[in-house]
């Protein structure tokens, strides 16, 4: 840590790195608590998985057609193909009822397959969907700082404009739908937020381990507080934490920040549900009265 603070001043990659770790924490913090309220996190993992589709889709464009694909880079191609699946699970769900788990299966593998291929059909070695896949906290341009505060704009805008209708929904679907909400908005406007959210967070994580860090600061908080507005915040700054500390610890060792802000996150929920199992059992073996 003391060589991560050290080498702050001197290095704009640990200052990127470490802004993109804080905005991705916001974002866990802004739509982790839905995804884990909702038990969306499997059809965030698809959304995830899908939008590799993309990432690869834009590589090979920028390869073959540079001229006609000027627009779009990775990060555009993995949002694009990621929003797009989320709307087809929203349009699935709503037909009939839930997504069918083999059509879940056959997106996730999908989107993955038609990235990698794309990628390998294309000259040189390809880094930046290595990065997509795995993270690459230790080179973030201040260009993609920008269109993560871009995001997590969107992201604050459409939580506080649906938080209401989003409680609702989470909480008690059909009570929602009798109160005016329309379930298959709602549903449709949280799985694309989602989406936009694991864009940001692959940027840090890789979208192989993007869900760990969409889910668990969430999961964690739930485990002490009740209300969802403690929830937000709790796992806001529980991720902002897992998104700075593992990084700071590990920086100048073999060990990349990636995969120890990963495990930093399992051992912290675990960790968490260790420190519950432990209190209730404190509280059942307390005096009676």
């Amino acid at each position: 840590m003391i060589g991560f603070l050290r080498d702050l001043p001197d290095n704009p990659f640990l200052l990127t790195g470490l802004l993109a770790g804080l905005l991705s924490a916001l974002a866990c913090g802004l739509i982790g608590p839905y995804v884990v309220g909702r038990r969306m996190v499997l059809l965030s993992g698809a959304i995830a998985h899908a939008a590799v589709g993309g990432v690869g889709l834009a590589i090979f464009l920028a390869a073959y057609a540079p001229t006609a694909s000027r627009w779009i880079d990775p990060l555009t191609g993995g949002l694009i193909v990621a929003v797009a699946a989320a709307i087809f699970i929203a349009v699935a769900e709503t037909r009939w009822g839930s997504m069918p788990e083999t059509l879940l299966a056959a997106m996730w593998a999908l989107g993955m397959s038609l990235g990698v291929l794309l990628a390998k059909m294309t000259p040189g070695y390809q880094s930046q969907l290595m990065a997509f896949l795995f993270g690459n906290i230790s080179y973030v341009s201040w260009r993609q700082v920008k269109t993560l505060v871009l995001l997590d704009a969107l992201l604050a805008a459409a939580t506080a404009l649906f938080h209401k209708q989003f409680l609702a929904f989470c909480l008690d679907r059909e009570q929602a739908e009798l109160q005016g909400v329309s379930a298959a908005v709602v549903n449709g406007v949280l799985l694309v937020l989602a989406a936009i959210a694991v864009i940001v967070l692959a940027q840090v994580v890789g979208l192989v381990m993007v869900i760990t860090l969409l889910t668990l600061p969430a999961a964690t908080a739930a485990i002490f507080v009740n209300s969802i507005a403690a929830v937000i915040l709790v796992s806001t700054l529980v991720a902002a934490v897992l998104t700075t500390l593992p990084r700071m610890l590990v920086y100048g060792t073999v060990i990349s920040a990636e995969s120890a802000i990963v495990i930093a996150a399992v051992g912290t929920y675990l960790a968490a549900l260790a420190v519950r199992e432990g209190l209730g059992r404190l509280v059942g073996k307390g005096p009676k009265a």
